[in-house]
């Protein structure tokens, strides 16, 4: 069977017990994993998010679905916790800033808008413009400003960092989307399942 079949299969197993799990309140279901590793100034990973991802908040998948972000992708360790990202200086900075909005708001639904609109700025070649997401959406600024100039965004770096490494079998590209821990070779089966989910309600 291939991803795309696999990852359709998924959904609508997932979609059936979300159901089952919604009209027996007293059973709890487990929600399906969904994670994307990826880094803030890939094209391929900005049009993921969105011109993919960012239709799972719109079609109902996301209700059966534990999404986790990890931005950081090709970054790689240097020596005294120092870091050299793949597209530059700046992409480590929106790794972090990424990563302190996921820290700073843990609601799916209250940092994914953030990072989609980043990306969707990264997408559209403005990625200097990041900072008026925060006006965009009515954000507060001053939690991800705190967090990207302190140790905690650091920290959280060396966190997704050690995320990406432990990953099994290990990454060779991103994004890198794995759902319940089995990687999704081919990114365009994630449309197709979303296609079939959505023809399916």
């Amino acid at each position: 069977m291939g991803w795309s079949q696999q990852l359709v299969k998924l959904c609508f197993l997932s979609c059936s017990i979300s159901i089952l799990c919604t009209s027996l309140h007293h059973v709890s279901c487990k929600k399906v994993s969904l994670e994307l590793y990826y880094e803030s100034l890939c094209p391929y990973s900005a049009a993921f998010i969105v011109e993919h991802l960012a239709k799972i908040f719109d079609n109902g998948i996301i209700d059966i679905a534990d999404l986790n972000l990890v931005p950081w992708g090709n970054a790689k360790l240097q020596t005294n916790n120092t870091f050299k990202c793949q597209h530059g200086e700046y992409e480590c900075l929106l790794n972090t800033v990424e990563a302190c909005a996921i820290d700073a708001w843990p609601d799916v639904n209250e940092h994914f808008p953030f990072i989609y609109c980043v990306e969707n700025l990264v997408y559209q070649g403005k990625y200097l413009q990041w900072e008026t997401c925060f006006k965009t959406l009515g954000l507060d600024d001053k939690p991800i400003a705190d967090c990207v100039e302190s140790e905690k965004g650091l920290q959280l770096d060396l966190k997704y960092a050690a995320e990406t490494t432990a990953l099994q079998p290990p990454h060779t590209y991103v994004p890198w989307v794995v759902v319940d821990g089995q990687p999704l070779y081919e990114v365009n089966s994630f449309s197709l399942a979303v296609s079939k989910f959505n023809s399916s309600k």
